[in-house]
C-alpha cells in the first residue's frame, strides 16, 4: 500500500483558472512574434545601413596659426643696449608700423660725447690732409723717377758713344801698330842685306852705320805705337767701367725713388683706410642715435612686454615686447599619424571645428555637420614633429562655398581647432571592417607631387 506521502495529490480545476491560463498563452505567444518582427526589422534596417555611403576622414587636432610667417607674433628686439627712459605703449594698445614703442638713452662711454660727430669731422678732414700729403709725395716721387729716366737716357748715350770712340781708337792703334811693324820688319832685312853687302865691299861703313841707325828709331816707333795702343785699350776700358757706373747709379737712385714711392703709396693707402673707418663711425653713430627709439615694424597689437619701469639697462638685442599682427592671414595647425600622412593630398577638402563655436560633427556624413568650417591642405610637413606625428597647414577656401560661412573673424591665434581631412566614400560595412583590423583609409588614386611647388 502506498503511504499518504505517496499517494497521488487529487487537484480541481475550475474555469476561471483554465480561462486565465489561456490568455497568459496567448499574450505570450502574441509578445513573442512582435519581438521576433522587431528583430528582422533592425536586422534588415542594419543590413541596408551597412550599405550607405561613408565618407572616410582623417582626424587631427591643432591650434589656430598664422600661414605667412610675417603674420605670426613676433618678438621685438633693441639693436643697441641703453636705459629706458620713456614707453610710448601699453599692453593690448593697437600700433601703426613706425610707431615709437620705447625710449632709451645712451649707456656706453664711448658715445657719450655729444660732439662726437664733430670730433671725428675734424679727424676726417686731419686724415684727409695727410692723404693730400701723400698723393703730392707720390706725383714727386714719380716726377723724379721720370727725370732719372731721362738723365740716364742722356748719360747712357754719352758713355755709349765714348765707348765707341774708345773703339775707334783702339782700332786705329792696332793698325798702327802692325804697319809699325812690318816697316820695322823691313829695315831689319835690309839692315842684314846691307851687312852682307858690306862684308863683299858692296857698301860702305857709313851706310851700315845710317840703316843701324834708322833701325833704331823704327824700333822706338813700334815702342811708341805699342804703347799707345796700350793706352788705347786702357780708355775702351775705362769708357766701358763708366758705362757700367752710370747703370749701377741709376739703379741705385731709381731704387730710391720707387722705395719712396711705395712707402707714399703706403701710407696714402693707410690713410684712406684711417678716413673709411671714420667716415664708417661717423655713419653708425648717426644710425645709431636713430636707434635710441624702438619702433614698431608693422602694424599690430602689443600683446606683452618683457621689461617694466623707468631708468632699467638693458642689452644688445634683448627682446622689449610682443607684436601680434594686425591683419595674419589665418591658417590651421593640424597634427595627424604617420599612418595617415601619404593619403593627404594638397588642396584636399576639410572640415574644421573651432574652440568656441557649437558645432556637431558626423564623421561618415560631414555634409550633414554643424557649425564646421571649410578649409583647405596647404602645407604638408616632410618631416615629423616631436611628437611623431605630422604637421599639416589648413587655410581657408577662397571663394567660400555657397552653403558655409567664411571662417569667424573673432579668431585668435593659438585658439584651439579640431579638423577631418575628408577622402574618399565607401559602404559603411567596409568602415566598419577598416576599423575594427586597424587599416588605413583607402585612396582612389596614388597621390602625386605637386609640379607647380
Amino acid at each position: 500500500m502506498l503511504t499518504k506521502e505517496e499517494q497521488p495529490i487529487k487537484t480541481t480545476v475550475s474555469w476561471r483558472d483554465l480561462s486565465h491560463h489561456s490568455g497568459q498563452a496567448l499574450l505570450k505567444d502574441k509578445g513573442s512574434l512582435l519581438l521576433g518582427r522587431i528583430l528582422v526589422l533592425s536586422g534588415l534596417v542594419f543590413a541596408f545601413a551597412l550599405f550607405l555611403p561613408w565618407r572616410q576622414t582623417i582626424p587631427g587636432k591643432g591650434t589656430v596659426t598664422a600661414l605667412r610667417p610675417q603674420d605670426r607674433p613676433q618678438t621685438i628686439q633693441n639693436q643697441i643696449g641703453g636705459r629706458i627712459e620713456h614707453w610710448a605703449v601699453s599692453e593690448g594698445q593697437e600700433v601703426k608700423k613706425g610707431d615709437t614703442i620705447l625710449v632709451l638713452s645712451e649707456t656706453s662711454q664711448s658715445y657719450f660725447d655729444p660732439n662726437l660727430p664733430l670730433r671725428l669731422e675734424e679727424q676726417l678732414f686731419a686724415k684727409r690732409s695727410g692723404e693730400s700729403a701723400a698723393q703730392q709725395k707720390m706725383n714727386a716721387t714719380e716726377e723724379q723717377i721720370k727725370a732719372l729716366n731721362e738723365g740716364l737716357t742722356y748719360q747712357l748715350e754719352s758713355a755709349q758713344n765714348k765707348v765707341i770712340q774708345a773703339q775707334n781708337f783702339v782700332k786705329s792703334d792696332s793698325a798702327e801698330v802692325i804697319a809699325i811693324m812690318s816697316f820695322f820688319e823691313t829695315s831689319e832685312k835690309r839692315l842684314k842685306s846691307y851687312e852682307e853687302g858690306y862684308q863683299d865691299g858692296l857698301f860702305s861703313l857709313t851706310d851700315i852705320e845710317t840703316r843701324r841707325l834708322n833701325l833704331q828709331n823704327d824700333r822706338a816707333k813700334v815702342v811708341s805705337a805699342e804703347n799707345k795702343l796700350l793706352n788705347s785699350r786702357q780708355a775702351l776700358s775705362n769708357a766701358r767701367i763708366e758705362l757700367n757706373n752710370i747703370r749701377a747709379k741709376y739703379n741705385e737712385s731709381l731704387a730710391k725713388a720707387q722705395s719712396d714711392l711705395s712707402s707714399a703709396f703706403s701710407s696714402k693707402a693707410s690713410v684712406q683706410g684711417d678716413i673709411a673707418k671714420l667716415r664708417n663711425e661717423i655713419s653708425n653713430i648717426d644710425i645709431r642715435r636713430g636707434l635710441y627709439i624702438v619702433r614698431a615694424p608693422q602694424d599690430g597689437y602689443i600683446v606683452k612686454t618683457f621689461k617694466a619701469g623707468i631708468g632699467e639697462n638693458m642689452k644688445e638685442g634683448e627682446s622689449v615686447a610682443t607684436l601680434q599682427p594686425k591683419t595674419p592671414l589665418l591658417a590651421v595647425e593640424l597634427y595627424v599619424n604617420a599612418m595617415d600622412v601619404p593619403l593627404i593630398l594638397l588642396e584636399s577638402d576639410v572640415r574644421i571645428q573651432f574652440d568656441g563655436w557649437p558645432s556637431i560633427q558626423f564623421s561618415g556624413w560631414p555634409s550633414v555637420a554643424v557649425g564646421t568650417f571649410a578649409g583647405k591642405v596647404s602645407v604638408i610637413d616632410k618631416v615629423s614633429s616631436t611628437n611623431g606625428q605630422f604637421r599639416i597647414l589648413i587655410r581657408s577656401t577662397d571663394p567660400v562655398p555657397k552653403d558655409d560661412e567664411p571662417w569667424p573673424a573673432q579668431l585668435n591665434l593659438g585658439s584651439g581647432a579640431y579638423g577631418r581631412i575628408i577622402l574618399n566614400k565607401v559602404p559603411l560595412w567596409y568602415e566598419i571592417w577598416r576599423q575594427l583590423n586597424g587599416f588605413p583609409p583607402s585612396l582612389e588614386r596614388e597621390p602625386k607631387e605637386d609640379k607647380k611647388k
